[in-house]
């Protein structure tokens, strides 16, 4: 269990960077009026940007089980009611215990960046097509360095235990020292004890 459990988290939080694509440049005041024309342009290219609903289970169809019971443990995560979708207050609620302040209209337009059906929340489905997605995109790199950012509290490159353990207590997930330590193992190729930058990258990129 533990050991898919590390995967689901770190997708996760490479998710909440999928989807936070605006919101450093919204709070920046220079550039404060391209981001609205980005976000326009966003809007206007929507439909064509993201696959058709129907190709959701063709996408679906490629993944492994285990890795559709990872994002759907991912998405469990930020679903803090369990009624099947990610509202705006949810991801905001994930959002602040990472140490971030977004604003109501940054959360909507993160939320925008994956809605397919105009809801107005995420649903699985959603969810789904855009790990699908994504794990096929070969851009998408820096998206997982923001990501280890989260993590590596002190920035000196490595994911330590204590700053793992930190960031899941944050997200209100209480693991035992030996959880922890699986999360790390499964990612740890040196046998350090800790995961570098280059190990997290393959151990999302493999996924």
């Amino acid at each position: 269990m533990f050991v898919a459990y590390g995967f689901f988290f770190f997708f996760s939080l490479f998710f909440l960077y999928l989807c936070d694509g605006t919101t450093a440049g919204a709070r920046s005041a220079h550039n404060n009026n391209q981001q609205q024309e980005e976000h326009q342009n966003q809007n206007q290219q929507k439909k064509e940007e993201l696959p058709p609903p129907g190709l959701t289970f063709q996408m679906a169809d490629q993944l492994s089980n285990e890795q559709i019971s990872e994002f759907k443990e991912a998405f469990s995560l930020f679903d803090k009611d369990g009624d099947g979708t990610i509202t705006t207050k949810e991801l905001g609620t994930v959002m602040r215990s990472l140490g971030q302040n977004p604003t109501e209209a940054e959360l909507q337009d993160m939320i925008n960046e994956v809605d397919q059906d105009g809801s107005g929340t995420i649903d699985f489905p959603e969810f789904l097509t855009l790990m699908a997605r994504k794990m096929q995109d070969s851009d998408s790199e820096e998206e997982i360095k923001e990501a280890f950012r989260v993590f590596d509290k002190d920035g000196n490159g490595f994911i330590s235990a204590a700053e793992l353990r930190h960031v899941m207590t944050n997200l209100g997930e209480k693991l035992t020292d030996e959880e922890v330590d699986e999360m790390i193992r499964e990612a740890d190729v040196d046998g350090d004890g800790q995961i570098n930058y280059e190990e997290f990258v393959k151990m999302m990129m493999s996924k």
